[in-house]
């Protein structure tokens, strides 16, 4: 059963890359200007037989819909263009900068799960309570308050004020030490740009899970758990949390492209050296074989997320037939 689902959600993710890479083409045909243009300009060329040398080169003297069969056929083949700017492959600029950006997205849904879960769940068992308005009024700020607001509230008070975590970057620049320590200063650096993505997430995460308990609170089987006389910290823990931790699973794949955009807002702010600043400087240099490979990746990552998420989501809950 597991492998059928498995194996329908790989079909259904194909043609649905497939549109993404179509509409994403599409899409870059209709903005005015070319990465010619830029590249030309930035170089002083304008020799009329050079510059329409490299339009040949660059394939950009095809009909559009050629220059489209041609891509879709590259990126079956994991290839996803060259980039003048950086000089090399498309695929090697992205796995330059991917793994910061991952570092990033996971830590921020550790943080999001972890609290938005935490506080969820004091507030449904502490509910009408101070505890429950204090969780409230929590989740509306950190929902309310934008991204890149937020992180630059924390660089003043933590940065710059108390001195505690670095302003920006991933490193610590000519760090001399071993892999513990350069791991160290990493999550050192981490810290502010996880925790201010991290938190703007946590609040849809601790309303859902809130809800969730309630829900659940009322069921037949927790009522059976009581009456046996259990406590309350393992009825809450083995039985509601459980169940009730479903919807969050589901607004976890949901999100996580949600997630990925919020990253190259953050990334910004921190000088986090993600595909977000690299994705920023494709687009205002016209760069637009990065930019299409980075949606593309982008894409198949949410694809991949969401199956996942259906079948981890299988596995928690019995009811659930993969048919």
């Amino acid at each position: 059963m597991l492998v059928n689902l498995i194996l329908r959600r790989l079909g259904q993710a194909v043609p649905l890359l497939l549109g993404v890479v179509v509409l994403n083409f599409l899409l870059i045909q209709m903005v005015p200007g070319t990465f010619l243009d830029v590249m030309t300009a930035e170089r002083q060329v304008t020799d009329p037989a050079l510059i329409e040398r490299l339009r040949v080169t660059y394939g950009m003297d095809q009909p559009a819909s050629v220059q489209l069969l041609k891509y879709i056929a590259s990126v079956a083949q994991l290839d996803l263009g060259y980039s003048y700017r950086h000089n090399t492959q498309v695929i090697d600029v992205i796995g330059a900068h991917l793994p910061a950006t991952l570092v990033l997205m996971l830590s921020a849904l550790a943080i999001a799960v972890l609290v938005g879960v935490a506080a969820g769940i004091v507030s449904s068992i502490k509910v009408n309570t101070w505890w429950d308005t204090a969780v409230s009024l929590f989740a509306t700020l950190c929902f309310a308050a934008p991204s890149f607001w937020l992180g630059i509230m924390l660089i003043v008070l933590f940065a710059v004020k108390l001195g505690w975590f670095p302003v920006g970057g991933m490193v610590t620049i000519g760090l001399d030490g071993g892999l513990w320590q350069q791991t160290l200063d990493v999550l050192h650096h981490l810290a502010l740009p996880a925790i201010t993505l991290g938190l703007f997430y946590s609040a849809s995460y601790a309303r859902v899970m809130r809800a969730s308990m309630l829900e659940v609170s009322r069921m037949d089987y927790v009522r059976t758990a009581k009456a046996k006389g259990l406590k309350d910290v393992a009825i809450v823990l083995r039985h509601m949390a459980r169940n009730a931790v479903l919807p969050i699973v589901t607004l976890l794949g949901l999100q996580l492209g949600a997630v990925l955009g919020g990253s190259i807002v953050v990334e910004a702010v921190f000088s986090w050296p993600g595909i977000g600043s690299v994705l920023f400087d494709s687009v205002m240099s016209r760069n637009y074989p990065v930019v299409l490979g980075i949606l593309v990746l982008s894409s198949a990552v949410v694809i991949l997320a969401n199956i996942a998420v259906d079948i981890l989501y299988a596995r928690l809950d019995p009811r659930i037939k993969a048919l």
